[in-house]
């Protein structure tokens, strides 16, 4: 059954139905590693100038869960609008765009529920100095953009934005301590050395 209906879709269908399934299990998979707290390690920033992974993050819109969510908007309005618009160009125009838009959602609400976390009962300026923690992603040196860290107060994972002092960009996964706090959401760092000698 399901071999025939593969077997009756046009190429063009094949390859929407492809990124459909695959993203979509993708997107469940962060879901799920989302809400049980491990998925902090899991994405990554894309340099656009090199081709490597790893740049300035600043804006943040270069991430693996954001090119997930993209194809996922995009192929699955497109194989729910395939039988509406005859027009092939019309239709991926009209997916394109909702998977923009599904991008800038979830951009919007993960930004939300961040500025909802760090509005807790805990006042960064006196708990965050000497915190240790993680880059989520990549900062740029020498204060020239905000990437994102992430530090454990009073036993409690909380994200905020980073600028760094330093020469070079702190990549993602890098130990770091928070040297001072900069306004409420903002946080200066430093790589936290090695104690492996």
């Amino acid at each position: 059954m399901i071999s025939e209906w593969w077997s009756a879709l046009d190429l063009f269908m094949k390859i929407l139905w492809g990124i459909a399934i695959a993203t979509s299990l993708i997107f469940i998979i962060e879901t799920i590693l989302t809400f049980i707290g491990i998925d902090h390690d899991m994405d990554t920033d894309f340099d656009m100038s090199d081709g490597s992974f790893e740049g300035d993050t600043s804006m943040n819109l270069y991430t693996f869960r954001n090119l997930v969510n993209f194809l996922l908007g995009m192929s699955w309005t497109a194989i729910l609008l395939k039988e509406s618009i005859t027009s092939t160009a019309l239709l991926m125009v009209i997916s394109v765009v909702a998977g923009a838009l599904l991008v800038a959602a979830v951009m919007w609400m993960f930004r939300w529920l961040s500025t909802m976390q760090q509005s807790g009962n805990i006042d960064v300026f006196k708990c965050a100095v000497g915190c240790q923690g993680k880059v989520y992603l990549t900062i740029p040196a020498a204060k020239s953009g905000a990437g994102k860290v992430q530090i454990t107060i009073n036993e409690t994972v909380r994200e905020y934005d980073a600028l760094t002092d330093s020469d070079e960009a702190i990549k993602t996964g890098t130990p770091i301590k928070v040297v001072e706090v900069l306004d409420p959401s903002t946080l200066l760092v430093e790589e936290l050395e090695s104690l492996i000698v």
